[in-house]
């Protein structure tokens, strides 16, 4: 017969290990593409007719930007139409760009309404989802950064921990699974409960997400580096960044890909800007066929006919693109 302390001690590692099992997130699919695929996308307008035809490639991811507060429904009926898969940019602020709610709010469970929409919404378009959550928040133009232009706080609500937690609070609802389950891993990451009762459970549902910083914070300080946003790889299905000719980072972007690995590599945004500048797409593309864990790159057209990122303005470079999604490493439709 064993002592009584020792009994004691392996009932509670059994009871300690069994409530790590019921509060970690649930193992998440980040819908890659096949082996050896990448997927190449477009961010803008409704349709995606001009985009294949100035490139000779279909996305197969049609990205989306969104307001918090709306299911974005509609953003599925054109990605459906488009026949790509939808990705999602939720950012915290209106039309307008007003912020609707600060990350502290968001953890502390003012937004759950939202969250459980945005739930039952994929589960209701069935199709896989990507959703790029509050990209750039190391930038001090996003309202959810942590920091202003001058380096200050934004203070308590804006913290990069409340920021983390938000992202945690976010990804855990709209994963879905039992209600019970979703307030036990809330609870251990020290989060209110639900504030919502949509029932016993919420679907699990076909989502990945995808943190994307700049790869240096604007402001570059320490305590506003990508590093401090990190919400922890549980809680993270895809890591990339946003990356553009007028800016061409290549020393940055290498050491941001190495310091985030095993995870795939998707880079949110990506356009020429500025000038016709074929030569930064090769060698672009150069990079991500040097960095296998690159699966994704979507081409942000914006939204506005005549902006400054459309293809129409840049002949030579939108020859160049066309010439390097033609390559069979790249896949456009998706089931």
């Amino acid at each position: 017969m064993q002592p009584i302390d020792q009994a004691v001690r392996r009932l509670l590692a059994a009871t300690l290990l069994a409530l790590r099992c019921v509060a970690a997130p649930a193992a998440a699919d980040p819908l890659l593409p096949p082996p050896g695929r990448i997927f190449a996308g477009v961010t803008g307008g409704h349709r995606v007719d001009q985009f294949a035809a100035q490139t000779g490639t279909h996305p197969a991811v049609f990205q989306f930007f969104t307001s918090w507060g709306r299911a974005p429904v509609w953003a599925f009926q054109f990605a459906a139409a488009a026949g790509s898969r939808p990705m999602l940019h939720v950012s915290t602020t209106d039309d307008a760009g007003r912020e609707v709610i600060s990350p502290g709010a968001i953890a502390r469970g003012a937004g759950d309404g939202y969250l459980v929409a945005l739930n039952q919404a994929i589960a209701q378009a069935g199709v896989p989802v990507y959703i790029r959550l509050m990209a750039e928040m190391d930038a001090y133009w996003n309202v959810y950064s942590a920091y202003g232009a001058d380096g200050r706080s934004r203070g308590r609500d804006h913290s990069t921990e409340a920021f983390r937690q938000a992202w945690r609070r976010f990804v855990v609802v709209v994963r879905g699974g039992p209600v019970s389950g979703i307030d036990a891993k809330l609870r251990t990451l020290g989060l209110p409960p639900l504030r919502v009762t949509p029932g016993a459970a919420l679907a699990r549902v076909p989502v990945a997400f995808l943190w994307v910083p700049q790869v240096a914070g604007a402001p570059d300080t320490a305590a506003n580096a990508p590093r401090a946003y990190w919400p922890g790889g549980a809680y993270v299905d895809w890591v990339g960044t946003d990356f553009y000719s007028k800016f061409p980072n290549f020393t940055g972007l290498e050491r941001f890909y190495a310091e985030f690995p095993g995870k795939p590599f998707a880079f949110g945004e990506w356009a020429v800007w500025g000038r016709d500048d074929a030569a930064f797409v090769h060698r672009f593309f150069a990079w991500i066929r040097s960095h296998p864990r690159v699966r994704m790159a979507v081409y942000n057209q914006g939204n506005n006919p005549v902006g400054p990122f459309r293809l129409k303005q840049y002949p030579a470079a939108a020859r160049a693109l066309a010439h390097e999604l033609a390559s069979k490493h790249f896949s456009a439709f998706v089931s």
